[in-house]
């Protein structure tokens, strides 16, 4: 089970007793911040995207959307999702549980800058009812990204 094993992954930072059961479903960003009674902003969401070899997680704040002009000139490639069936077998995560912990090697995870703006986020921990409160140099450090980076639409760009 996806959950076991970031458990054990986050054991080794002494954070794997800190991983939240929610009693409801957090396969969405206002599923999660209803569970977690907090701003859908703060939902630290992991977008998986189509890569050679693999694939690649982006984190963003839960009230961000990826630019894809921004996507293209930082990978390269159109921004393409992976498909439902795929998210499982490149990641190890069931849709609606993808995280940026305990991930296959190969996998390449990206935070947005969009998630700075808060002391505390909550990204899944690899089950659709799961999450953990983590400063965002915890969940840089954590999830072993490759950087922070800027493909989200700015503020003035994401429709209301």
């Amino acid at each position: 089970m996806a959950i076991e094993r970031v458990k054990e992954y986050l054991k080794a930072f002494g954070r794997d007793k800190d991983i939240l059961g929610l009693p409801e479903s957090s396969t969405t960003v206002e599923l999660a911040a209803q569970a977690l009674h907090t701003d859908p902003a703060r939902i630290a969401k992991t977008l998986s995207f189509y890569d050679e070899g693999g694939c690649i997680l982006l984190v963003t704040a839960g009230d961000q959307k990826v630019d894809s002009g921004k996507f293209k000139r930082l990978f390269g490639k159109k921004p393409k999702m992976l498909a439902f069936d795929e998210v499982e077998p490149l990641t190890r995560h069931k849709p609606g549980g993808v995280c940026p912990f305990a991930n296959p090697e190969g996998v390449k995870v990206y935070l947005d800058q969009s998630l700075q703006r808060f002391d505390v986020v909550y990204p899944a921990c690899g089950s659709e009812n799961s999450a953990i409160a983590l400063s965002c140099t915890e969940l840089e450090q954590f999830s072993g990204s490759l950087g922070w980076v800027d493909v989200c639409k700015t503020k003035e760009e994401v429709p209301v």
